[in-house]
């Protein structure tokens, strides 16, 4: 099936300004190419790096900014030579919507490494000039190279954290060969990375300790994700216990904070992996060298490492901890997650795009649930006038559906 004359109004919510406080927006998706895949989105995870570009922290965020990439849903449409997917399949979309399919790194699958730089799912520079845009919105175009098949009976909600959160410890795992039975495996925080990195590795068969600065955390680390230990690193004297005993470590933390002592829980050749983002990392050259310690970091993955891990979770059962939202509470999400009011991963909800789901958009606001003048004039000028927009747009499909 292909539609390369038409255009569908999208909707979804954006960022404006720096501020990052998200409201209705509507736009128009590229025109469905002959590769291309058109999905309707069911899903998308909210991730730190939504709140990172909603904000201009990097300084680089392109207004309007529909964020979203950890992106579940449902294909409707299908550009006229692809071949990979057809209508009513579920698939995922990930961190990056395209690249240069030329480089070394395309033609291994690893695409996230792409010589001239992959195409990020939101806030890149798309072929075309245009700037891209992500899963919070009601649905999107991709190419289909850069979508995956989500397994047979998988949730649409489980499969849409994979996209970031599970590759991104998935991916450097099967790289240093963290999937040796009996081997021992530390994880450093245990937020929505952390978390997938326990489960990750008891399912490879991993003795798995969970290092963590949070008392709070142990019950749910040991009796909820099946954690083998639970080691608070403010604790010297469990700190020494751990001293020369880890295989592995997978670093999940975007805080600042001490790199040396977890160096020294490494045995001898063991490997440390940095998927979190503090602003700095120091070690002492000693903790490296003594012992032939490796220190890696890593990004997502690419194509052929995602589509791996989605059918290993499908195989083995393996579900991230979610909660799910309606999309018209992102605000809400957003400064839940930065304060870390979160286990382990939010996820929106995307509403239809038909008149009864749009008056829904509009009605459940985060103010009150009848959107009365006052709360209504909280919004921003624009959301106002989008809101408007819509509410106009559902009122016409909503009365031509009446017999008179």
């Amino acid at each position: 099936m292909s539609s390369e004359s038409v255009k569908d109004d999208c909707l979804a919510w954006a960022a404006r300004d720096p501020s990052g406080v998200l409201s209705p927006y509507k736009f128009n998706r590229r025109v469905l190419g002959k590769d291309d895949v058109s999905l309707k989105i069911t899903h998308c995870g909210v991730c730190y790096a939504d709140y990172v570009w909603s904000k201009n922290k990097h300084g680089d965020s392109r207004y309007p900014l529909v964020p979203g990439h950890e992106i579940a849903g449902i294909v409707k449409e299908v550009g006229s030579s692809a071949s990979n997917f057809k209508v009513g399949d579920h698939v995922g979309v990930g961190t990056y919507v395209d690249s240069c399919r030329e480089c070394e790194y395309c033609n291994d699958r690893e695409e996230i490494s792409c010589e001239k730089g992959a195409i990020y799912t939101f806030n890149g520079i798309d072929a075309d000039g245009s700037t891209t845009r992500g899963g919070y919105s009601s649905h999107i175009v991709v190419h289909e190279t850069y979508c995956f098949r989500i397994p047979d009976g998988y949730p649409l909600a489980s499969a849409a954290p994979l996209l970031c959160a599970g590759i991104t410890v998935y991916n450097p795992m099967m790289r240093h060969k963290m999937n040796q039975p009996g081997k021992s495996l530390g994880v450093i925080g245990l937020g929505g990375l952390g978390h997938m990195a326990v489960k990750f590795g008891k399912a490879f068969g991993l003795k798995v300790t969970v290092l963590s600065t949070s008392i709070s955390k142990k019950e749910e680390a040991l009796c909820v994700l099946g954690a083998d230990n639970f080691v608070i690193t403010s604790d010297q004297e469990q700190m020494k216990a751990l001293h020369k005993s880890l295989d592995f470590i997978i670093d999940t933390a975007s805080g600042d904070h001490p790199f040396d002592p977890y160096m020294s829980l490494l045995k001898t050749a063991g490997v440390f992996v940095l998927v979190g983002f503090p602003s700095e990392v120091k070690f002492n050259p000693a903790s490296l060298i003594i012992g032939m310690k490796t220190i890696s970091g890593s990004v997502t993955g690419g194509t052929r490492v995602t589509q791996e891990m989605l059918d290993f979770c499908a195989a083995n059962k393996i579900y991230p901890k979610i909660e799910v939202i309606p999309i018209q509470y992102v605000n809400e999400a957003l400064e839940r997650m930065i304060k870390n009011d979160v286990k382990y991963r939010l996820l929106r909800r995307i509403a239809k795009a038909n008149g009864s789901q749009v008056l829904r958009i509009l009605l459940q606001l985060p103010y009150c649930r009848i959107p009365c003048k006052n709360c209504f004039h909280q919004l921003p000028l624009l959301a106002r006038r989008e809101m408007l927009i819509i509410f106009s747009k559902a009122l016409q499909q909503l009365f031509s559906g009446l017999s008179l």
